[in-house]
């Protein structure tokens, strides 16, 4: 059966994850998680994608971006499995494949998802029992949406500057926002959607051209 295409926008915010083969590991140590941090920010850079919430589990990546072209996301994802693979099988003497095959995601088409997407990639950590709050755990975009800790992979989307006129109501209003979990039926909505790569929320639909013939909504 042929693959799917995939409905990513220029200018359309996505949701992306990347997993391990079988669900192992794709970090041994922090050292690998800094490598993947590192490229991944130049990679964004060379693809113009910009990055709005991540977190990196222990066996796969979620990633909340907004590629500049159609086809950023694709070449980002296959320029880091270079790199990255390379990297890890040399450093781990190791060889093979490292991801479990094809991204997965979903556009993200409101401004109520958005945010929720961003709250689930930042509340990760704390589903998966590592830790109790996202605060607790540094590889995540969490400390500095909501504390303006440096760092330089996340550029803020306009639905998180739409929080509060100033830097502190914004990082007030998302740590409050990332207080109580994600409400279930939202988690699987986006889990669905990710999964079936279906659109979150209305997304205007463009032609090559740039021209907007339309609107889709999910179906999730």
């Amino acid at each position: 059966m042929p693959r799917l295409p995939r409905f990513i926008q220029a200018g359309v915010p996505v949701h992306h994850v990347l997993r391990g083969n079988n669900r192992a590991g794709i970090f041994v140590d922090d050292r690998d998680r800094l490598l993947y941090r590192d490229l991944l920010l130049e990679g964004v850079r060379r693809f113009e994608c910009l990055v709005h919430a991540y977190v990196f589990m222990s066996n796969h990546t979620h990633l909340l971006l907004t590629p500049a072209t159609r086809d950023g996301v694709s070449l980002l994802t296959q320029w880091m499995g270079r790199k990255y693979v390379t990297a890890f099988n040399r450093r781990h003497r190791r060889t093979g494949t490292l991801w479990e095959g094809r991204f997965r995601s979903s556009v993200v088409g409101s401004a109520r998802y958005f945010l929720a997407c961003s709250r689930y990639i930042d509340q990760n950590p704390v589903r998966a029992g590592i830790v109790r709050a996202p605060d607790e755990y540094p590889w995540s975009s969490f400390s500095r949406l909501a504390f303006g800790t440096p760092d330089d992979l996340v550029t803020e989307h306009a639905e998180y500057r739409n929080l509060g006129r100033t830097i502190g109501e914004r990082q007030r209003a998302y740590f409050e926002l990332c207080t109580p979990p994600v409400d279930s039926a939202l988690v699987l909505d986006i889990r669905r959607a990710t999964r079936r790569g279906k659109p979150l929320g209305p997304v205007r639909v463009r032609s090559p051209r740039g021209q907007a013939t339309g609107r889709i909504k999910a179906r999730l």
